[in-house]
Formats: structure tokens, sequence, C-alpha cells
């Protein structure tokens, strides 16, 4: 936990040390200046970093954890879980009931919009929406503006 580190109302902060027969040593990491609002539930069973200055509105779900359905005669719930770090970089702001998936990683100065669904690697300065979530527009540092891009980040010629 850094320093100037604000945590809302009722927040689930968990680390899983043991699911099924695995054992785990979650790590998470609150870098200076991060704030969260209410409820938000973050599950850690391998590794969650949150940048510095990065901001999380309220009921956002954050988990390095996944519950494969690998075997149809076992309850999912009852399977082994598969584990991927989530690095969500510096000057973020992850707005509103977003949720964002194991293996997840946001690069610095990224917005995560409201209500999204966020799963696989996002570079800096990008602004990242949807369900499934995808960049919609990223800062260029050559025209100095925010331009609009393809999913996948690359800028389209306007």
């Amino acid at each position: 936990m850094g320093n100037h580190v604000s945590i809302g109302w009722r927040a689930r902060i968990e680390g899983v040390k043991q699911y099924q027969s695995k054992f785990f040593s979650p790590k998470i990491i609150f870098n200076d200046g991060v704030t969260v609002q209410q409820n938000i539930h973050l599950t850690c069973a391998e590794y969650i970093e949150i940048g510095k200055n990065t901001a999380i509105a309220a009921h956002v779900s954050i988990t390095d954890i996944h519950h494969p359905y690998e075997d149809i005669n076992i309850p999912i719930e009852q399977q082994e879980i598969t584990t991927k770090p989530v690095l969500i970089g510096e000057d973020c702001k992850i707005y509103n009931n977003a949720v964002i998936m194991q293996g997840t990683k946001i690069g610095k100065h990224c917005t995560v919009g409201a209500n999204s669904v966020v799963s696989g690697e996002f570079g800096d300065f990008c602004v990242i929406v949807g369900t499934p979530a995808k960049i919609i527009k990223r800062y260029s540092f050559e025209k100095q503006a925010w331009l609009k891009t393809d999913d996948k980040g690359n800028f389209i010629e306007i």
C-alpha cells in the first residue's frame, strides 16, 4: 500500500491463498495516490498492481482469476482456477461498473469507460470502452491531439 491511498466504503479486496487443492501467494499493490470509490470487488490469487494516481470509480471488479469450464461432470465453482497477473498503469481512470479480467494490462494515462469488460493488452494514452472493450481513440504526440483509432489502437486517417 503506497502513500495517500484512499479506499471507499464496502470495498472487498480479497487475496485468495487456497482454492480447491491449489495454493497461491497473492500480491496486491496499490501505488501512491490510488483512489478507489465504494463497492470495488478485487480478487487476487497471483498478482494485481494499480499504478500511481489511478482513480477507480464505484462498483468496479478486478480479478486475476478465471474459472475454466473444462470438465462438464464437475460444477464450475468446484474446478481448479487459473490465474494471470493484472497490471493497470499510472494516471488511469477506471469508470463505474467496469470489469477488468485476468491477464489484462492497461498502459499509463488510459481511461476505461463505464460498463466496459476489459481483457487483453492496451498501450499508453488510450480510451478503452465497450463489451468487449476496444480502443476508440489514442493520444498522438505527433499531432498533439486525441485521434480516433481502429479497435487495435491504430490511428484512422481523417
